[in-house]
């Protein structure tokens, strides 16, 4: 670890992960001007209809239904398991993979289409070599 004093706000654990200072943090898109399409994160053709230069930023939503999930036995080293590997369809647009947390990973109690919602806590402790801390996006069956 370095000598380089660690911060005191997370950092995002992706770029589309934005955290602003004063407000809660959200996922952030482009949506195509021409077509309406959403993506997560940034691109500069839009590839549902081609339009290039014409999308914009957007903030996602936090709610969204499960699409299609995987439970994962095996992974790399030191990453628990079983965890499930989620797609998520938002409210509003755009589709988005992530892991699904807070509840069983057993097909029995997971349904396609179900209702979930997005969370945001600590990236299961992972640290950069300064010691900050980062946030990361998580599903959870919502409320």
């Amino acid at each position: 670890m370095s000598n380089a004093k660690a911060s005191a706000a997370p950092l995002p654990a992706v770029p589309y992960l934005k955290l602003p200072p004063d407000g809660e943090p959200y996922l952030e898109g482009q949506k195509c001007g021409p077509c309406g399409a959403i993506f997560l994160g940034e691109r500069q053709v839009c590839s549902k209809c081609g339009a290039k230069g014409a999308l914009e930023a957007t903030r996602l939503a936090n709610r969204g239904k499960l699409h299609v999930y995987s439970i994962v036995h095996r992974s790399f080293p030191g990453i628990e398991v079983p965890y499930i590997s989620a797609i998520v369809d938002l409210e509003g647009g755009g589709t988005v993979k992530g892991n699904l947390i807070n509840i069983e990973p057993d097909p029995e109690k997971i349904a396609f289409g179900m209702p979930v919602e997005v969370v945001y806590q600590d990236a299961l402790g992972r640290r950069d070599k300064e010691g900050n801390a980062y946030i990361a996006y998580f599903f959870q069956p919502a409320s």
